[in-house]
Order: structure tokens, then sequence, then C-alpha cells
């Protein structure tokens, strides 16, 4: 016990993944009787998403400090955020559906679970536009309607960023309970391990290791959308935009990606990308202690590639096909979902479970796709790190605010 008191929370993650198989084979369907403890552990991550989110939309805006910098500076940087958050939800549709990293999952399996398949019903783009608005905030938050919250979230953080010194109290109350939905967080993601455990052991008992085929491929598909965004988007804002040397950059940024691969936190490799940025790259320190505070925050670039091969993958793996209108209304869910996800580790987890309920597909695959997660939020972590950096670097020199 003691040794596993020390273990880093992925190490428990994979031990529990592995002993779900063990005890999945060993007794087959007579392990059923733990799904309890996984459907308490979907049930603890979904209950922590609606305020995780709200909060920390609001604390990431209303840190920008002032409206004049949120005109000019700001709109450049929440500019370049957005858009790359866009056409990294777009890239990793298009990898997904090149990939098809669930066309061959035993469908016929699956079916004969009992859990019912509600493909989302097709919504024009106005209609999206307007199930966005909240008419009683309240109700969206009661809820659970993910949009409404971050969009009404997006309107007190720009109120509080308007008034400033007015309400310093209540953005120091907002800050302080952002911290203490991060501990309820860490708190919630003790019991990984143990949901992960039940899972894994009742997917494996009753589908047997057939279930687990394409999780290889599924993987691959990550890192492909990853690679794809950095040599598709990343290199193009780098060379044209940013005017850096392409060797320069890759040689200067290896370090965060180190720390970001370690942590898979945005958060956490702030420190590192702030000195890199600052010191390496001769960013001056007004634009980078601004942008990559809120980019840890709201840019989410790895994170859009996520989502958009993990659903392409889940309604592949349950034979329900996407419209294009779906799509686009994923695009735009995506992009919103992506800003409002906290940049710490599994953070991604608890969102994902959201965003599929919302398009109307299955969430008990999500039982294999934690106990892997890890592997695949280590590229996208240093994905969000890199979208940052390159983010601020073309801003830093729309406004020329390199270091002389």
């Amino acid at each position: 016990m003691i040794f596993l008191r020390n273990l880093s929370m992925s190490a428990k993650v994979f031990i529990g993944f592995g002993v779900g198989i063990v005890l999945g084979l060993i007794f087959q369907k007579d392990i059923l009787f733990i799904q309890p403890i996984g459907d308490l552990f979907l049930k603890l991550i979904q209950m922590i998403v609606i305020p995780m989110v709200f909060l920390s939309i609001i604390s990431g805006i209303a840190s920008i400090g002032d409206i004049g910098k949120l005109r000019r500076i700001g709109t450049k940087v929440l500019s370049f955020y957005i858009v790359t958050t866009v056409l990294s939800a777009v890239i990793g549709l298009i990898v997904a559906h090149i990939m098809q990293p669930g066309a061959n999952f035993p469908t016929s399996q699956i079916i004969d679970t009992g859990e019912p398949i509600k493909p989302a019903e097709p919504m024009t783009v106005s209609q999206t536009i307007l199930s966005m608005i909240p008419t009683n905030p309240l109700e969206a938050l009661a809820t659970g309607n993910l949009i409404q919250v971050i969009v009404f979230a997006i309107f007190i953080g720009i109120a509080i960023t308007i008034l400033g010194s007015q309400v310093a109290n209540v953005k120091r109350v907002i800050d302080e309970a952002n911290l203490i939905m991060f501990k309820i967080t860490d708190i919630v993601m003790k019991v990984t391990p143990y949901g992960v455990t039940a899972l894994v052991a009742c997917s494996v008992g009753q589908y047997g290791l057939s279930i687990f085929n394409i999780l290889g491929k599924f993987i691959l598909t990550h890192y492909i959308g990853a690679f794809s965004v950095v040599f598709i988007m990343y290199v193009f804002i780098i060379k044209y935009i940013a005017r850096i040397s392409l060797k320069d950059f890759f040689t200067k940024i290896t370090e965060v990606w180190l720390v970001a691969f370690s942590t898979t936190s945005s958060s956490g490799t702030l420190p590192v990308t702030l000195r890199v940025t600052e010191e390496k790259f001769h960013v001056k320190d007004e634009l980078a202690s601004f942008s990559l505070p809120i980019g840890a925050t709201i840019n989410m670039n790895g994170i859009a590639v996520y989502y958009a091969v993990t659903v392409l993958f889940v309604a592949q793996v349950y034979g329900v096909d996407l419209t294009l209108m779906q799509q686009v209304m994923f695009i735009f869910m995506t992009t919103l979902i992506s800003i409002g996800t906290p940049g710490i580790p599994n953070s991604g987890i608890v969102l994902t479970i959201m965003l599929l309920t919302t398009m109307g597909l299955p969430i008990e695959i999500m039982g294999m796709i934690v106990g892997i997660f890890r592997l695949i939020d280590m590229i996208h972590t240093a994905l969000n790190v890199t979208g940052d950096v390159v983010s601020t670097l073309a801003v830093a020199r729309l406004e020329h605010m390199y270091k002389k």
C-alpha cells in the first residue's frame, strides 16, 4: 500500500487499467457486480464539469486586467487562440475521417449491451447559434447546458474586466472559488484508478480482449492529428507571421515540450513557457506575462484535436453517421468547450463525457479511453503549450513587442 501511495496518478491509472483487464479475463461476466463503482466514477466527474468550466472561464477572461488591453493586444491574442482552435478541430476531424480509428470495432457486441444510440438531430446554423444563448442562466447551470454556461461565463468575465478595481473583491472571490474547484477536481481524480479498474474489468468481462484491438490505431490517430496541426498550421504561422527560423523555433521549444509531456498540464508548464518565451525568443515581458497565462487557460488546440478524434471515434464505433451540419455544430461546440478546459491533467476526460452526451453519443466507452488517456494527453498538452507560444510570437511580431 505504501508503494502504491507513492506512485504518480498516471502510474496508478496504468496499474488500474492492467488490473481491470486481468479481473475481466478471470471472472468474465461475473465481474459485472462492480459496475456501480465505474458508474460512480462517471457520476463524480460529471458532477464537477459545470462549476469547473464556469469558474475557469470567468477567471481566465477577468485576468486580462483592463478594457484597453482587451481591445488592442487582447483582441489579437484571443483571435489567434480562437482561430487556431477552430482550425485544430477541423484538422482533427479530417485526420479522423481519413484514419477511421473506430471503423473496425465489434459494433454488434456493443449494441447487445442495450445502450441506446441517440444521434443528435440536425440543426441549422441559426438554431445552433441561438441555442448557445441562455434565456435563464440559472437554468443552464442547473440543467448542465455546457454551451450556455460558457456563453454566460464569457459575459461575466468581460463585465469584471470592464469594471476593474470596482469589483476587485468579486474577482478575488472568483479566483478563490476556482482554486477550490481545482482542489475538488483533484480529490475526484484520486478515485480515477478505481473507476478505471471497474470500467475496464466490466468491459473485458463482457466483451473480451477484442474490444481493445483498435486502441492502438486510436492513439496513433491522435498523434497524427497533433503533428498535422504542427506541420500544417504552426509552421505557417512561425514562418510567415512570426517570421522566425523553423530550426531556431523547434530547438528552443524542446524544453517546453519535455515539461509538458511530463506534467500533462498547460498550467504546470507555464513557468517554463514564460521563461523560454521571454529569454530565448526575446518577447517583451508585458506581452508574455499577459498572453501566456490566458493561453494556459483558454488556448487548447491539442484538446480540440482530442475532442475531434474522440467524437469521430465513438461515432464510428457505434455506427452513427454525423451529418455535415452536425459536424459544423461540433466545431462550434469544440471551440467553446476547448476554451473552457482548464490547463490541468485529466480535465479533458471530464469534458469529453459532456461533449459526447451533448452530441447524443454513448459515454460507456470512456472507460477504455481513460485507461490510455495519459498517452494521448501527453501529445495534446505539448500541442496546447506550443500553440500558446506560437500565437504569442505572432502577436509580438505584429505589435513590435520583441526586446531590442
